[in-house]
Parts: C-alpha cells; sequence; structure tokens
C-alpha cells in the first residue's frame, strides 16, 4: 500500500451535508417568504424542484457556461417558475437569504469528526472545492471544520475548477508535494475522482448512497461511510 502524507478533501457532499443543511434552509424560506400563498406547491415540491434545478445550474457552472452570478440568480427564478409561478412573483431577496442562510447550518456526515480527528495526527488535510471562498469558509467555521485543515484551495481563488487538472496542481503547489503522495476523497465522480486522476493523484470515491453507477476506469478506493477511511490509512 502506497504511503500517503497529505489527504485532500472536497467538502460539500463529502463532509458537509450539503442536501441536509440546504433542505432544512429551503424548508424555512418557504415559510419565512409564505410561498404556500400561491396555492401551487408545497414546501417538498418547492425543495425537489430546487434540488433538481440548482444540480444543474452547478453542472453548467463546473464546465464554465455559467458564471457564479448567474448561478445565484437563476435558481430560484426557474425554481418557482418550474412550479408554476410568473418570473415577476419570485420574492425579492430570496436567493439572498439562502445564501445567507445555507452556510450556517452544521450538519456533517456520520463519522466526519472522528475520522478527522484521527487522521489529522497522520497527514497534511486539506480542502479542494468548486465552492465559493467565502461561502465555504463560513460552512466550515459553523460546522467546527476549519481547524483540521491546512489549505483550503478554491475554484474562485485559484482560476480553475475541478476536473480541470490545473486546480489539482496548483494545491500541490500550494500544499508542496508530489501527486503520488496525496489521496483525494470527494463524492463526484467526474470532478473530484476523474480530475485527480488526470493530476497523478490516487482517489476515495465516497458513494453514501451506494449508487450502482459504472466506474471506468475505477477509482483507487471506493467507501460508503467515511468511518472506512480507517481502514485505509
Amino acid at each position: 500500500m502506497k504511503t500517503y502524507t497529505h489527504i485532500l478533501f472536497d467538502l460539500d457532499h463529502t463532509l458537509w451535508d450539503f442536501e441536509k443543511n440546504s433542505e432544512e434552509t429551503l424548508y424555512t424560506l418557504f415559510d419565512q417568504y409564505e410561498l404556500a400563498a400561491f396555492n401551487k406547491f408545497d414546501n417538498t415540491s418547492f425543495y425537489k424542484k430546487y434540488k433538481f434545478v440548482n444540480n444543474l445550474l452547478w453542472d453548467q457552472y463546473n464546465k464554465g457556461k455559467i458564471n457564479q452570478q448567474e448561478l445565484r440568480e437563476q435558481r430560484f427564478v426557474k425554481t418557482l417558475t418550474g412550479l408554476g409561478l410568473e418570473a415577476h412573483q419570485v420574492p425579492e431577496g430570496l436567493s439572498e437569504a439562502y445564501t445567507d442562510l445555507c452556510p450556517t447550518k452544521t450538519a456533517v456526515f456520520p463519522y466526519t469528526h472522528e475520522v478527522l480527528a484521527y487522521l489529522q495526527p497522520k497527514y497534511g488535510l486539506h480542502i479542494i472545492t468548486n465552492g465559493f471562498k467565502e461561502v465555504q469558509a463560513i460552512k466550515m467555521t459553523a460546522s467546527n471544520l476549519h481547524g483540521y485543515f491546512k489549505e483550503v484551495v478554491t475554484s474562485e481563488c485559484c482560476g480553475y475548477k475541478k476536473p480541470d487538472k490545473r486546480m489539482f496542481d496548483h494545491a500541490l503547489e500550494r500544499i508542496n508535494v508530489k501527486p503520488e503522495e496525496c489521496l483525494m476523497i470527494g463524492d463526484n465522480l467526474e470532478c473530484d475522482i476523474d480530475g485527480a486522476r488526470a493530476a497523478g493523484i490516487d482517489q476515495v470515491f465516497f458513494n453514501p448512497e451506494k449508487s450502482k453507477a459504472k466506474l471506468s476506469p475505477k477509482p483507487t478506493y471506493e467507501i460508503h461511510c467515511l468511518s472506512q477511511l480507517q481502514d485505509i490509512l
């Protein structure tokens, strides 16, 4: 087994439970903005439509088809018009309220803190994320994750997005480490796994849903719970 010295983690959907935190935020905003008064959808439909739209927009963002501002401006307009509202009926300030509230939520995946505490004395731990710098910093502080990590590399700061090999190269340069000494852990097969592979970094595919997606080529490792990292490291 290889000897690693540094571990790279994705943040959203890998450590910070984006879906749980987003759902809680959207239910709060549904009530706060009295969206039930439109009599067109309930809070569950609102959450499901937002999740679908947001995933599509993030895929476009990761591929460079839209920018940060377009992502934030479009997600609630597309969600609510998709649920039957007119564009002018979309409440003003809804997107900003989501951006302010969601990062303050604290849900992380099971065993996140236990595993990071186990790894921290043995390895240099770092975050590499396509998320926005300010938002990711709030998430990490609110959920008590910031103290585990030495470097936080965001696409916003380095100018490249995963899976672009140059983002991983930038991270390696900042950490001052060779690719073969690193291990990348993430949930996204394209951004995290393929991107790391292109940079010569071994990968751990975090697959808590146990999806049956065809993995070709296979990642170096696959886990369904973060606690399984203790079997690898």
